[in-house]
């Protein structure tokens, strides 16, 4: 019995050792990471960051319920297929309005400063988008055009007032023609730049929405080809002002990271460390080759919800704005529940109607980061 007595204690002396042991690994483990994270060199103190979210979401044919006589909206009426009343447009507004407030909230407390959309019918609903409960405080203004789009779709950039300023914006129309009949032209969107100054600095966004898939990858290829030729010659124009331009390219590209629009023509980079000056690089082709998405097809996910950027904003100076990192917001909510289409992203419209749902695409965002002095 005492031998007995004698090795349980002490086993329950060596379980305390090995426990202490444990834990004390685990302090010196987790204080070294903060450390590292919070002061780069002993001694240093703690850098404060100033950080703004810039973002991009297409919308999902965020329509009114009124018919335009102008474009092919007529689904998206009270009378048309879709049975598009003012309760399910105003159900939708709530629902992009929630997200639109919530991308990059964690990291930075608050809504984006800079929001690029897409799939948007006319200025007027994101009027009414601006004015919903989520986003009516963070005084959002807009900058859109009506594009030539046949379905009468758009882009739109929308910026808070207090924070980004802008001092300059065009729309930029891509001309593209039918392969078999090079007369005929086909009407899309125009590619959208805003130059303005972001706390007190030079910024420039561009808003795409390339020609989609319709007709198969291969036979529409050529039409997002020609959209990233434009998106390079906006972007060499503003090169060829200031070689230290910060750009931000963004936006539904039809096309993912890895395709020739984007790596042939548009010329972005995977790795931060070969972009030189007058280059682009782009945070999404690491995510897309690890399988990550913005939407989902044949269940097959694509990234064509893209953020690219200017060699100017990755150095390590951060007495000015630089690029911190870059995300997709899927939050739970943003995915289907249930069924054939479960984890996908939770559209707000099917054959069946108005699910209550979002948007087939995931938001996709970036922060930018400047030390306070």
């Amino acid at each position: 019995m005492e031998i007995c007595t004698f090795g349980v204690g002490f086993a329950m002396l060596l379980f305390d050792y090995l426990l202490t042991i444990f834990y004390m690994n685990y302090f010196y483990a987790f204080l070294i990471f903060s450390i590292s994270i919070i002061t780069p060199s002993f001694g240093q103190q703690k850098k404060e960051y100033k950080v703004n979210t810039v973002a991009f979401y297409n919308l999902e044919n965020l329509f009114d319920y009124e018919d335009d006589p102008l474009t092919f909206d007529d689904d998206r009426t009270p009378n048309g297929k879709d049975h598009w009343t003012k309760e399910i447009y105003e159900a939708k507004l709530k629902n992009m309005a929630k997200v639109i407030s919530e991308i990059g909230k964690d990291e930075t407390g608050t809504a984006p400063t800079i929001i690029g959309v897409s799939e948007i019918e006319n200025r007027r609903v994101l009027e009414d988008l601006v004015n919903q409960k989520p986003l009516l405080l963070q005084d959002y203004g807009i900058v859109q055009f009506d594009s030539p789009d046949r379905r009468g779709i758009d882009v739109a950039l929308l910026y808070k007032k207090r924070l980004f300023t802008p001092t300059g914006y065009k729309a930029y129309p891509l001309l593209i023609y039918d392969n078999e009949d090079k007369s005929k032209r086909i009407y899309t969107r125009d590619q959208l730049l805003v130059s303005g100054m972001l706390d007190g600095e030079k910024i420039h966004v561009i808003v795409n929405h390339w020609p989609s898939r319709s007709g198969g990858e291969a036979r529409s290829r050529h039409k997002r080809i020609e959209a990233a030729k434009l998106n390079k010659r906006i972007i060499d124009s503003l090169f060829s002002d200031d070689p230290y331009a910060k750009i931000i390219t963004m936006g539904d590209l039809n096309d993912d990271p890895t395709s020739p629009s984007v790596k042939k023509y548009l010329k972005a980079k995977k790795k931060k460390e070969k972009v030189k000056i007058k280059e682009l690089y782009n945070p999404m082709e690491a995510m897309y080759k690890k399988g990550l998405g913005t939407l989902a097809y044949r269940d097959g996910w694509n990234l064509f919800d893209q953020i690219i950027i200017s060699h100017e904003l990755l150095k390590k100076d951060y007495s000015t704005y630089r690029y911190y990192k870059a995300r997709i917001f899927n939050k739970p909510y943003l995915s289907n529940p249930r069924g054939r289409y479960k984890g996908y992203p939770y559209r707000s419209f099917t054959n069946g109607g108005f699910t209550g749902g979002y948007s087939d695409h995931f938001p996709v965002y970036i922060l930018l980061i400047k030390e306070k002095k």
